[in-house]
């Protein structure tokens, strides 16, 4: 993206977060006039003195700018920020377009979008895959559901945040894409975790297995990136495990409602129970998963 090309637009940004900062860094880089919202009072302080306009209320940020990014945690954090008195839908006009960038339930996406619309506002469900990394470099893969007119007013702004970005269909198919994406990441996580413990137990050093296989067929991003978090035994997080759970779960409750099931979906949503409640550790980065799976993982990170 070529700087100042977001000259002239004005763009709300809900959720200071690991990955919501990198974003409203990487707009106003990018040009924007960009206002921010969230509920942590420091947050939204620091944000201030680093030149951002803090907004008292999700309503009063959507009434300042031509495009909210809803950039929080779950389903019902999105709810929150939307409805009510002081939420977005109550400041929103026509022509503003709000795109929900987290990883929401596809059902509740289309209500989100049809309450959205009857404002004569537009929609767009564009969540990314990335993590912290992808945040704060703008290479954010990004898969968006909408109209074709909401996405190429979007354009622009997601230019601004990501470089893989793809028109999935009509409002919810961004959420739709991404649960297939958090689908293929947990179940490779654990696949990583099994292996690199399978080897150890076996008297092989997992970092050379991880060096010998990113040059062969088993090669992937999260055989990489996570599985040196593995070897390294190095967990802070780019992509909480507590996120990753619940990501799984709503791919479940959305292969549910299809009439259908994924097992080995399932299984890894309940290693990532353990991690997250008997284990107490849903704040790890996701590839901390092996410390359920290796018999001679450390609790403490």
């Amino acid at each position: 993206m070529s700087a100042g090309s977001l000259d002239g637009r004005r763009v709300g940004l809900i959720g200071l977060g690991l990955m919501g900062r990198p974003m409203a860094d990487n707009l106003k880089a990018g040009g924007a006039d960009v206002h921010v919202w969230t509920r942590d009072a420091v947050k939204r302080a620091a944000a201030a003195a680093d030149g951002f306009t803090a907004a008292g209320t999700p309503r009063d940020l959507a009434r300042a700018v031509d495009t909210v990014i809803i950039m929080v945690a779950d389903t019902p954090a999105v709810a929150a920020v939307l409805d009510g008195p002081d939420g977005v839908v109550a400041g929103l006009s026509e022509g503003v377009i709000v795109i929900d960038m987290g990883t929401t339930a596809p059902t509740a996406t289309k209500d989100f979008a049809a309450m959205v619309e009857a404002t004569g506002a537009a929609w767009l469900d564009a969540p990314v895959s990335g993590g912290e990394v992808g945040a704060r470099e703008a290479s954010l893969t990004i898969m968006a559901g909408g109209s074709d007119a909401a996405f190429a007013r979007a354009e622009p702004v997601l230019r601004a945040l990501g470089r893989n970005i793809t028109h999935m269909g009509g409002p919810g198919a961004g959420q739709v894409t991404k649960a297939a994406n958090q689908v293929i990441v947990g179940l490779t996580i654990g696949a990583v975790a099994e292996a690199f413990t399978l080897a150890k137990q076996a008297g092989v050093d997992p970092a050379k297995l991880r060096e010998a296989l990113l040059g062969g067929f088993a090669a992937s991003r999260v055989l990489d990136l996570h599985g040196r978090r593995m070897v390294e035994n190095a967990f802070a997080p780019g992509g909480k495990a507590a996120t990753q759970r619940k990501d799984m779960a709503q791919a479940l409750e959305l292969a549910d409602s299809l009439g259908f099931e994924m097992p080995a979906t399932a299984l890894n949503k309940s290693l990532y129970d353990v991690l997250c409640d008997d284990r107490g550790e849903g704040d790890l980065d996701h590839a901390a998963l092996i410390r359920v799976i290796d018999p001679d993982t450390d609790k403490a990170p």
